[in-house]
């Protein structure tokens, strides 16, 4: 877990990743990244990669309230001064790109529905408005269906956020393709009744992934470009009929396209489906760079994921929330602090850069071996 590993051009310390997660405190009303948030990512440098939380790539790809942008002047250079922090502390990080698609409602949007591949509303899904000044739980609208224009101009969106991304000092991005947001709209079965040629076929489902990843490739390079994909999840009612099918196919897409990696959300609730290490074997099988996995990992589940050889590289999101030395309470069998929910959205300070590291030494002879 502490041996060095090449990402591209990057050579990245360990093999622990602060994967994305969305914290709600960006500035508002322009939706900026701002001083408190990199002195939050900065506490955690100490990661082999930081993927920062979903980033919107346009006002019409906003799903939550206070969720930050990377489409104006002002989001680039807020950013920079988390990405420069993170930097000084010796960190490596990409920007994840997000468009939500269906999961999000006009109050986010200006007054506009949202839009995605069918007019299928994502039912049960509920997102989080600005009341008063609180996240209030609204239930997600029902969608525009896109237009070819409509595609055409969000794959143009995610070509100039990636661009802005590297104007903002980051390393490279990550295109959101997991959870039910906008591309995994387009790749799932039951969220995709499209009868054009994103429609369909799985060749026909699997094309927004590809255009919008050979459209960010062309902008700053493949191997500056990363992908999450979450197969069996069925996040904000996105499913597919055949997971292993469909996402395998994915990945030889994305091997094909030359990316710097893959990172796969396993679903992590109670009773959630497992994912056999076979279909992790068959997606290792398909795709030739890094491959990262996340979803309640453990130390001792995410060492035997690498020895394994499935898994490049493993991402620990909850608990670095609340850890901001993670990684060197890994490397010394530390106790980890519980993370506090009622903090995670919104809000300032208090949950988000006040959990304290570990200020006692650590035992050496409790420390594990680097593997």
């Amino acid at each position: 877990m502490f041996e060095p590993l090449k990402l591209g051009s990057l050579t990245l310390k360990n093999r622990i990743v602060m994967p994305p997660m969305t914290r709600s405190r960006s500035s508002q009303p322009e939706d900026v990244a701002n001083e408190l948030m990199a002195t939050y990512y900065a506490q955690r440098a100490s990661a082999g990669l930081i993927v920062s939380e979903g980033t919107q790539v346009s006002p019409m790809g906003k799903g939550y309230a206070w969720t930050p942008g990377i489409y104006s002047p002002a989001h680039i250079k807020g950013w920079r001064l988390v990405t420069d922090k993170v930097h000084e502390a010796g960190g490596v990080m990409f920007a994840q790109l997000w468009h939500v698609g269906r999961v999000s409602h006009p109050q986010n949007l200006g007054g506009e529905a949202p839009i995605a591949p069918s007019a299928i509303k994502a039912e049960n899904v509920q997102v989080f408005v600005e009341h008063h000044g609180h996240p209030e739980f609204v239930a997600a609208a029902t969608p525009r269906a896109m237009t070819q224009q409509d595609i055409d101009a969000t794959i143009e969106e995610f070509r100039q956020a990636a661009h802005n991304a590297i104007l903002a000092g980051f390393d490279g991005i990550e295109l959101h393709a997991a959870n039910g947001y906008l591309i995994n709209q387009f790749i799932d079965s039951e969220s995709n009744q499209r009868t054009d040629a994103y429609g369909g076929s799985l060749e026909n489902r699997l094309r927004f992934l590809r255009e919008v990843v050979s459209t960010v490739s062309d902008a700053i390079g493949p191997e500056r470009v990363g992908v999450r994909l979450a197969p069996l999840t069925t996040l904000q009612g996105s499913v597919d009929k055949d997971p292993e099918t469909t996402y395998v196919a994915a990945a030889k897409a994305l091997n094909e396209a030359g990316v710097g990696y893959l990172h796969i959300a396993e679903a992590d609730w109670e009773d959630a489906p497992h994912m056999p290490v076979s279909f992790k074997q068959a997606i290792r099988n398909a795709f030739n760079g890094v491959i990262i996995y996340a979803g309640k990992y453990t130390p001792e589940r995410a060492q035997q994921a690498l020895k394994s050889g499935w898994a490049d590289m493993v991402g620990f999101g909850r608990p670095f929330i609340a850890n901001p030395d993670l990684p060197f309470r890994i490397q010394h069998g530390l106790p980890w602090n519980p993370p506090h929910r009622d903090t995670f959205f919104g809000g300032g300070a208090e949950g988000l850069t006040d959990y304290p590291a570990y200020t006692r030494q650590a035992p050496n002879h409790a420390a594990m071996s680097s593997t």
